[in-house]
């Protein structure tokens, strides 16, 4: 019998490396571990399958085998009788007679390229604040897209635009002159009369006269009512955005201020806007601020109503804002004031940055209330997605028709609602905002 300690428990060669068991990797450990884990959970599994089953194939057969070209819905149902023995099947014809409309409202047709234009312009002015890759130099077209956008959705001569834009570096000039002579809340203020009073009082003739003496750029007006469809849509709510952040943060930033009658001002506006329905200050914005504006005063529709969503969001933004610098530690404030900074150079570049990473998920969710709630223009008279959807359905050609019109709306504002959405959430991963 040989001896148990000659025995060597030590390996001599290698072994060749094997696959994992087929039942331990892929789709099979997945069903396994989330589908059929258990008894019960195989039997619900089993059930929602069935349940799926059932409901795709009633919708995708009414879904694809709809009827794509018809002028009215009387011929749509003359054709799937012909071709099914009934009528139990979509008819998309609707929108392919009124996707125009449905896009851009009742828009001149010769003229729709600018509003095509418009919002290419809009892809690239937006592409290099959200992305780092994109080259820098496009941030030009970002700062001229809102006053091109205004002239070629608008129309008229170029000159009113350009008056307008003037109007910011006049504001920018005068105050940096204003702030080497005085404090930086005086230079605010007297830089902002500037602007008010050249937007106000000087645009308008200097832009008839020269609009009068050189017509260059000169396009065909195009009056805010006949504005309607997603392009409405897309206008109000990307202007809100794009204003209610720097607002919302400037009142998040006053309500927090040690100056009570700032503070009051911020608190006061905060909630009040917050306490009124937002369809209440759109009835104000198209009814009752004529009441307070001088007689023969034309207050374009379309810009009441961005004001009145701008501020109702900058409200909403603000508290967001606010619960990002309170969840920043003490810390980072009084490391700010140890290193000496004043404090718009602590909330520039310690404070403010933290806060909106932390704010990410709250401002995104705002933007995407925001762009929804743009649907309630259609009680004031402004022809949106669903206030043309009511129009076309009132037409006696397609009178009748409810599904086909509200899943497409519906599908136009899910994918822009969730693209937003998942920036948000690369955005997160990118900054690491769960990390400190």
């Amino acid at each position: 019998m040989k001896n148990s300690k000659s025995v060597a428990f030590v390996r001599e060669g290698m072994i060749d490396q094997q696959p994992a068991p087929a039942s331990q990797i892929g789709a099979v450990r997945w069903l396994k571990d989330n589908l059929f884990s258990s008894v019960l959970n195989s039997i619900l599994t089993i059930i929602s399958l069935l349940v799926i089953f059932w409901v795709l194939s009633g919708i995708v057969p009414w879904m694809f085998g709809g009827v794509w070209n018809a002028s009215s819905l009387s011929e749509c149902r003359d054709i799937l009788n012909e071709r099914y023995g009934n009528t139990h099947y979509a008819c998309w014809a609707v929108l392919t007679e009124r996707w125009q409309q449905l896009l851009f409202g009742f828009y001149p047709a010769e003229e729709i390229w600018r509003a095509v234009v418009a919002f290419v312009l809009m892809l690239v002015a937006i592409a290099p604040v959200l992305f780092e890759s994109v080259p820098r130099k496009l941030l030009w077209v970002t700062i001229a897209f809102p006053f091109l956008m205004v002239w070629l959705v608008w129309g008229g001569p170029i000159w009113g635009p350009l008056l307008v834009a003037l109007g910011f570096v006049l504001f920018y000039v005068s105050y940096v002159v204003l702030e080497r002579k005085s404090s930086t809340l005086l230079a605010l203020i007297g830089s902002l009369v500037i602007g008010l009073v050249w937007w106000m009082f000087c645009v308008g003739p200097l832009s008839e006269a020269l609009g009068s003496a050189l017509p260059i750029g000169d396009l065909e007006r195009v009056e805010s009512r006949v504005l309607g469809g997603f392009m409405i849509c897309v206008i109000i709510g990307l202007s809100g955005i794009a204003l209610s952040l720097p607002i919302g943060l400037i009142l998040a930033l006053g309500r927090q201020s040690n100056l009570w009658v700032v503070k009051a001002i911020c608190v006061g506006f905060i909630e009040f806007i917050r306490g009124v329905p937002l369809i209440t200050l759109l009835f104000t914005a198209s009814l009752l601020l004529n009441y307070f504006l001088p007689p023969g005063t034309a207050f374009d529709l379309t810009l009441r109503v961005i004001i009145m969503v701008t501020l109702f969001s900058s409200a909403y933004m603000a508290e967001v804002i606010r619960g990002g610098l309170a969840a920043l530690p003490k810390g980072q404030y009084e490391a700010a004031d140890a290193l000496g900074l004043d404090y718009w150079q602590s909330q520039r570049l310690i404070i403010m940055p933290q806060a909106l990473k932390i704010s990410i998920p709250g401002i995104v969710n705002t933007f995407i209330g925001l762009f929804k709630d743009t649907t309630l223009v259609m009680f004031i008279g402004i022809f949106d997605m669903l206030g043309l959807s009511n129009a076309i359905r009132a037409n006696s050609a397609w009178n009748g028709i409810n599904w086909e019109l509200y899943i497409f709306i519906g599908l136009v504002f899910w994918i822009c609602c969730f693209s937003m959405s998942q920036y948000s959430q690369w955005l997160e991963r990118k900054l690491r905002t769960g990390h400190h």
